[in-house]
C-alpha cells in the first residue's frame, strides 16, 4: 500500500486507473492501492465461492445485527459521535458497530454498611445497574437501581444484609452483565 502524503494534483482524487485505487481516508490522506485480480466467467466465480461453516454463518449474523443497530443508534445517540470527533478516524456508526459487540463487565462488587459498591466498565457507556439482595433460602430482600458514582462506580442504599448479591449491568445497545456475590 502506497500513502500519498502531498500532491497537489492528487488532492481528493479517487477511483480507479488502471491497476490502481486511489482512496481518500477521513483524514485527509490519499491512499494507493493495487487493484484485486479480475474473475470474468462464471466458471471462475464458482470456484472460488466458500462454504461457510456453523459459526461463521452464526457470526454473520450477529454481525447483521449489529450493522442494523449502528445504522440507527448513530443517529440517535448523541455519545457515539462524541466518541466519534475524540479518535481520529472513527465515525458514530464505527462506534457503535463496536459497543454492539462489548459488553458490560462487573468488575466487582463491595459490602459496606448499609451500602453496596458495584465497578462496572462498557467501551462507551454502562446505562444502568440492578442490585437484587436475596437471603439464604433465595427469597428477594430487596431489589433496586443503583446510582452512578464516581468513574465506574455505581453505589445502591441497602436496608437488609442479605447472604446473596446479584448485580445486573446493562449498556445502550441493552447487552446485560450478571455478577454474583455470596
Amino acid at each position: 500500500m502506497t500513502k500519498v502524503l502531498f500532491n497537489g494534483s492528487l488532492h481528493g482524487f479517487s477511483g480507479r486507473i488502471g491497476n490502481l485505487i486511489f482512496r481518500q481516508l477521513p483524514n485527509g490522506m490519499t491512499v494507493v492501492t493495487q487493484a484485486p485480480p479480475k474473475m470474468t466467467t462464471r466458471k471462475e466465480k464458482r470456484k472460488f465461492k466458500l462454504k461457510r461453516s456453523t459459526s461463521q454463518n452464526e457470526h454473520n449474523r450477529r454481525f447483521q445485527e449489529a450493522s442494523a443497530y449502528a445504522r440507527q443508534a448513530a443517529k440517535t445517540q448523541p455519545v457515539y459521535a462524541e466518541l466519534a470527533s475524540v479518535t481520529p478516524m472513527m465515525t458514530a456508526y464505527n462506534v457503535a458497530l463496536s459497543d454492539w459487540f462489548h459488553a458490560p463487565v462487573v468488575h466487582r462488587v463491595e459490602r459496606h454498611a448499609g451500602l453496596i459498591r458495584v465497578e462496572v466498565s462498557d467501551n462507551v457507556l454502562v446505562t444502568r445497574v440492578q442490585v437484587t439482595l436475596l437471603n439464604s433460602e433465595g427469597v428477594v430482600l430487596e431489589e433496586g437501581e443503583a446510582v452512578r458514582a464516581e468513574g465506574n462506580w455505581w453505589e445502591f442504599a441497602s436496608h437488609f444484609a442479605g447472604t446473596q448479591v446479584i448485580t445486573k449491568a446493562w449498556d445502550l445497545p441493552g447487552h446485560v452483565a450478571h455478577f454474583i456475590l455470596g
